[in-house]
């Protein structure tokens, strides 16, 4: 193209891609090792993410289509790992519905309104623009498409509706969410009513983020656990499989290639084979569930992604290794993505990550050698 600043900006002639095992484990296709990418792998843990993030302001961070290419580079830079997740936050969707949301040091994401009875929900934008109020993130997806030169695939995301909520109710992290799950029990047409319309957002926003460039795509239902099984079946899973059906058919409609989808519903142990039959290629799954068991109540319908203790990269590097063998002989090496069973902590130390990758990499190349 003419000139490198705008071309990079066009969702068009992306270098080729080299590395393609993490989509087709996503398929459940052969692959010559087991793909590995780790939740959080942009971030604190690295001094390079600290050094280019220092005194910065976290959101202004995220509008900005540099920042996160950088931020989504690093990890890549250091590790052999097999996807790249854009540098982005879940809750860049309550803001974009005119939420105020501000990263205080210490405390984490804070909404200084949170939502409090159902008539605040007007205070809610009727309608919004997704490609006007999103399109920061669109732009760092392209920009980051170009830059990683086809090195592995890129995977766009979203928080859920459910989890969206509970942040836009409670105002913050929270152990129990207790005044979000007020709302269901006291006013469930209301809950619905801004379920369905985060629903409808989250929709545009991953078409968007396909459009932009993003090879994958993976939902965030972190707030699965403070709920039980029937709460569950009404207020998630309905919205989470909805989300899947209307993506991948106005995938199809507008003639685009259908892009493996993730569900991540931690702690969601109960819903593993509602999960299974939801349209979502690929499971993520937390450190609570058995590999064996998770294949087993799945029946194959699925890939999954997951699942050591982040808290295992404490061990010693030898120990590392150890428990990522187990890991793979538990979940065997076809139809599987290796991943944490949650985020990455800031105080991680890199060489361990790289070990677990390590790891990773050199026993499932042995596992499928013996087969």
């Amino acid at each position: 193209g003419e000139g490198k600043g705008s071309s990079y900006l066009e969702p068009k002639d992306f270098p080729e891609l080299k590395n393609d095992s993490f989509l087709r484990a996503a398929c459940g296709e052969e692959t010559q090792h087991v793909p590995v990418w780790c939740m959080r792998q942009a971030g604190r843990y690295l001094p390079e993410f600290r050094e280019t993030r220092a005194a910065k302001d976290f959101f202004e961070t995220c509008r900005s289509p540099e920042a996160c290419c950088e931020l989504t580079l690093q990890p890549l830079r250091r590790f052999p790992l097999d996807a790249a997740i854009i540098f982005s936050d879940i809750l860049v969707v309550p803001q974009a519905m005119g939420m105020d949301v501000q990263m205080v040091p210490g405390k984490g994401p804070t909404f200084p309104e949170p939502l409090k009875e159902p008539d605040d929900l007007q205070r809610l934008r009727a309608k919004v623009d997704v490609a006007t109020e999103l399109d920061y993130v669109f732009k760092a997806i392209t920009l980051t498409r170009h830059k990683i030169e086809g090195k592995v695939p890129l995977i766009g995301f979203t928080g859920a509706p459910w989890t969206l909520m509970t942040y836009m109710i409670e105002g913050g992290g929270s152990t129990t969410h207790s005044k979000a799950k007020r709302w269901l029990y006291l006013y469930p047409e209301a809950s619905h009513k801004l379920l369905k319309q985060l629903t409808d957002i989250i929709v545009e926003y991953l078409l968007g983020q396909v459009e932009a460039g993003a090879q994958a795509l993976q939902v965030f239902e972190s707030h699965t656990g403070c709920l039980g099984p029937a709460e569950f079946k009404e207020f998630s899973l309905p919205y989470l499989r909805d989300i899947a059906r209307r993506v991948k058919d106005k995938l199809k409609d507008s003639g685009l290639d259908n892009v493996p989808m993730i569900v991540f519903a931690k702690d969601g142990h109960y819903a593993l084979e509602d999960l299974s039959e939801s349209h979502y290629e690929v499971m993520g799954l937390d450190w609570t569930i058995d590999p064996r068991s998770a294949r087993e109540r799945t029946g194959g319908k699925v890939s999954l992604q997951g699942n050591m203790d982040p808290c295992a990269l404490y061990a010693p590097k030898e120990q590392i290794g150890e428990i990522v063998k187990r890991m793979l002989e538990g979940f065997g090496t076809r139809g599987y993505i290796a991943n944490l069973g949650h985020g990455l902590y800031p105080d991680m130390d890199p060489e361990h990550v790289g070990a677990f990758v390590e790891a990773v990499h050199t026993h499932s190349q042995r596992l499928l050698k013996l087969k």
